[in-house]
Formats: structure tokens, C-alpha cells, sequence
């Protein structure tokens, strides 16, 4: 699985033959499409795409290139789950969270779980590097915030 933040330009690359497989750096060409995703968005409405398939030429092995605004294997968009995280690095509860989206409160509780300690660091490194890469004037004056997810989104929403 690949995700990829513009899926028409993910498959123009794939067909000039830009892209590498993660797995074994060979090239990846196109192999048809997925099967058809439909995700809930914030609003209710339907979010559905039918992501570009890749095959290495290399080690054989097949990929999928998935729009960002879907997670794999979620039935969420990935702004659903993300105003979900927001809302946790706030210090809401996750009953409240679920009430707020209207989604069940097991749900919920299983995004924040995967969103624990080992994945807000990882979420921070990936924020240090995006401003970084923006612009450096980011990092100069970190924010105070309570805690390390609360930091990394802070840092994600600055660099977006």
C-alpha cells in the first residue's frame, strides 16, 4: 500500500515509469485498478475512489496506490480520524469524541489506542521533517503544549 496525496499525478508517474517499489526499489508499472473504497466523511457524505494498482517489474509484488484521504483499512476518512486526534491532544474523552462525529464509542477508542506514545514520536519526527522542508522558522519557537500529539499536529498544521 502506498499512499499517495494526488492520485492523478501518482498515475501519471506510475505510467512514465517514475515510481519505485518500496519493497525492492525496482519500477513499478501500472496493473489495473483496486477494487472500488467508499469511506465515511466528516459530513456523512460518501467518500469513494477505485485506486490505480502497481506491479514491480523487479520482485513481482503488487501495490496499491490509496488516495490520502483514505486509511487502509478504515471505514473513516482520514479527516474523520484526524479531527478525532485533535481532539484527544485537547484532552477530550473519547465518548465525547464518538458523540461529536457520531460514530460508535469503540471506534473511537480504538483510533486513540493506535494512537499511542511510539506513533505521537513518530508523528513528530514526520512533522520536524515536513517544516523543515516548508520552512525552518517552524521549529524556532516550539509550542508548550501538553503533550507529544498535541506538538505534532501543531507542528503538521504549520507546515500545511
Amino acid at each position: 500500500m502506498i499512499v499517495v496525496a494526488d492520485s492523478e499525478g501518482a498515475a501519471d508517474r506510475l505510467r512514465a515509469g517514475v515510481l519505485s517499489c518500496p519493497a525492492c526499489a525496482g519500477r513499478l508499472r501500472p496493473y489495473g485498478h483496486a477494487r472500488s473504497r467508499s469511506v465515511r466523511g466528516l459530513d456523512g457524505t460518501r467518500v469513494t475512489a477505485r485506486p490505480r494498482r502497481a506491479r514491480c517489474g523487479d520482485c513481482r509484488a503488487t501495490q496499491v496506490l490509496l488516495p490520502v484521504t483514505m486509511a487502509c483499512r478504515r471505514a473513516d476518512s482520514t479527516e474523520v480520524i484526524g479531527h478525532a486526534l485533535a481532539a484527544k491532544a485537547a484532552g477530550v474523552g473519547f465518548r465525547a469524541i464518538a458523540a461529536r462525529l457520531g460514530r460508535p464509542a469503540a471506534t473511537v477508542r480504538a483510533w486513540l489506542r493506535r494512537a499511542g506514545p511510539e506513533h505521537a514520536h513518530w508523528l513528530y519526527r514526520q512533522a520536524v521533517q515536513h517544516c523543515a522542508r516548508v520552512d525552518r522558522e517552524l521549529l524556532v519557537h516550539p509550542a508548550c503544549l501538553p503533550t507529544m500529539l498535541a506538538t505534532a499536529l501543531n507542528l503538521l498544521a504549520g507546515a500545511a
